[in-house]
């Protein structure tokens, strides 16, 4: 069976690098967005709480549904460029048809 790989309304709301807020064990946390899984997300987050630090080790995998935006992390542009002006730049990517 293949894997569903596409990115659902809820996931797309949150990227790598934004700050989110989480509660886990009746306690709210914020953390960082450190890699995105299919329906939930790798966190790492603060505690001052030892038995916390013991059992989560600074990293938890959230739910998208149970996490909340506090700040975005700033994507990167995307830009678009032509592929002729690619090829003239680039001495490699002209082919020569010498025999």
């Amino acid at each position: 069976m293949a894997k569903n790989t596409e990115v659902s309304e809820a996931q797309s709301k949150f990227h790598v690098g934004d700050e989110v807020s989480f509660k886990i064990e009746k306690q709210t946390f914020t953390g960082f967005v450190d890699k995105s899984y299919t329906n939930s997300f790798l966190i790492t987050f603060e505690s001052d709480d030892p038995e916390i630090i013991d059992k989560y080790h600074k990293k938890v995998v959230i739910n998208n549904r149970h996490l909340k935006m506090i700040k975005a992390a700033p994507q990167p542009e995307v830009e678009d460029e032509d592929e002729d002006d690619n090829e003239t730049k680039s001495p490699k990517a002209k082919k020569s048809s010498k025999k």
